[in-house]
């Protein structure tokens, strides 16, 4: 629906419509004066010279009154402009200038007794264009202001009807007749262009005002945002701060409860001891991964997340990822397949963000998937040249309405959570979030009872013209990217046996 344009106020319309007058009459000021000292020359071929000159300097006399008038108006500042008096004082400035141009009916009026009838004919058509003439003019200057126009034409048009009637002549009669239908025509004509250009002036007001709204709203959205950058910033060093001070907690916690557990110390007596430090072990691990994924999602919102670029084997990081989650998965009794295309070169990535997303899509299929299901894991080159990764299983899915609430942060779909053990909701966006940092994409399809496939796109960009490594290090060096960019220097077998060791340290 339109939104209806804000009214212009009628004294502003009005102040406006009548500066439009005054800016045509000031600058057609020569033409006009051009256009009287032809009629007057033309004028001599039937009236004696006196008279023309004498109407020349009438109508001279009467246009510097006129413009006079529209000089000091266009002078004066806005806010001092009285609307109503100031139109009082051009429709009365006009109705001279009017006046003095229908004096151009009276020139030569009684032409001597010579005057052959070609003559009077010839004279008397001229004063009929004439007017044609000057109503045009007039129409196109003064229909902004209506009253300007109908003071500034009719006394020509009452002066030329009258002298054409004086005559007593059916032809003249005629002429008289149609100088009047011609004048209804303009006054007509007029009242459409003085409607355009309240129209203008209306749309004109509604730009400006759409104008202001937009900078005050680029005011306000640029204030919300230098507050939403310094919140950001401050959420992100007190998750920095806080990061520390619970880690240092966490990690005497965790370190105490695995040794109560493993009763390194000697045999703890009590069963609900030994309960109770398994149980205080458990929550420690998952409030250290909850602080962890918190801080991943956090510096990736930041943008101060940076990936280290290395020649990454998808494949193989899939297989490790199942091989650290095989034995919950055994447990479970889930049969796993794996999908992997060997002809897949290597792909230039960060391996420990491409290792986060796959355990993240791999740990949410084993955790929702039921009891003697199964799950598929899928390496493939994607339709574009890129490579994917795809996670499927045989879960209770996600209502289409659902997955938009589950990609973002701690969003968790209903059916998921009745049906299967608990989460954070943070795996899916920082899933999305690293494989966009890749320039990829992440998309989750699924369907409810029939399971959910999550699929991480990397782009054609990424992929690297060299034959594949194998999984167990051995390979050629890479060669470069699809677009064209150099990998490090080092080789396959290295980075994967130094990140090797990094992961081990860890």
């Amino acid at each position: 629906m339109a939104r209806p344009r804000p009214p212009l106020a009628k004294p502003e319309l009005d102040y406006e419509l009548m500066a439009m007058f005054v800016r045509n009459e000031l600058a057609a000021q020569p033409t006009l004066l051009l256009l009287a000292a032809i009629f007057s020359l033309a004028s001599m071929f039937w009236a004696p010279w006196t008279q023309a000159l004498l109407w020349l300097g009438l109508v001279i006399a009467a246009k510097v009154i006129l413009l006079e008038c529209c000089s000091r108006f266009q002078a004066m500042p806005r806010a001092e402009i009285d609307v109503g008096q100031w139109r009082r004082r051009l429709v009365i400035a006009e109705a001279i200038n009017g006046t003095a141009w229908a004096g151009f009916a009276l020139v030569g009026i009684h032409q001597g007794a010579g005057a052959t009838a070609e003559h009077v004919f010839s004279s008397h058509v001229f004063i009929f264009a004439s007017l044609m003439v000057v109503l045009a003019i007039r129409m196109n200057f003064a229909s902004t202001v209506m009253p300007v126009l109908y003071f500034g034409t009719v006394p020509m048009t009452a002066a030329v009807v009258a002298r054409l009637l004086l005559l007593g002549d059916f032809f003249y009669g005629a002429l008289a007749s149609m100088a009047v239908g011609v004048h209804i025509y303009f006054v007509f004509l007029a009242r459409g262009l003085n409607s355009t250009a309240r129209a203008m002036l209306e749309y004109r007001a509604e730009k400006d005002a759409l104008i202001a709204q937009l900078k005050e709203a680029t005011s306000i959205s640029e204030e919300a945002r230098h507050k939403a950058e310094a919140a950001n910033l401050a959420k992100s060093r007190f998750l920095a701060t806080m990061s520390h001070e619970l880690r240092t907690p966490l990690n005497a916690i965790l370190g105490f409860s695995e040794v109560m557990k493993s009763e390194l110390m000697g045999p703890l007596d009590n069963p609900t001891y030994r309960e109770y430090t398994a149980s205080i072990h458990r929550s420690g691990s998952h409030l250290l991964n909850l602080i962890n994924e918190i801080l991943d999602l956090s510096r990736i919102e930041a943008g101060r997340y940076e990936l280290a670029e290395e020649p990454v084997l998808l494949a193989g990081v899939v297989e490790d990822c199942y091989r650290l989650m095989k034995l919950r998965a055994e447990n479970k009794g889930l049969e796993v397949v794996q999908v992997f295309d060997e002809s897949l070169p290597n792909v230039l990535a960060d391996e420990r963000a491409v290792r986060q997303i796959c355990l993240n899509l791999l740990s949410n299929a084993l955790k929702f998937t039921p009891r003697g299901g199964r799950v598929t894991l899928k390496v493939a080159r994607a339709w574009d040249g890129g490579q994917l990764i795809s996670v499927r299983d045989t879960g209770p899915g996600i209502p289409k309405d659902e997955i938009p609430k589950v990609m973002q942060a701690f969003g968790q779909g209903s059916l998921a959570l009745e049906t299967a053990e608990g989460g954070t909701g943070l795996g899916l966006p920082i899933v999305r979030s690293l494989i966009e940092l890749h320039g990829g994409s992440f998309e989750l399809r699924s369907e409810l009872k029939k399971g959910t496939e999550a699929i991480a796109f990397f782009p054609r960009s990424r992929v690297l013209r060299a034959k594949p490594q194998t999984r167990d290090g051995r390979g050629e060096a890479p060669g470069k990217p699809a677009d064209g960019r150099l990998p490090p220097s080092r080789t396959d077998g290295e980075a994967a046996r130094q990140h090797a060791t990094a992961s081990s340290a860890r």
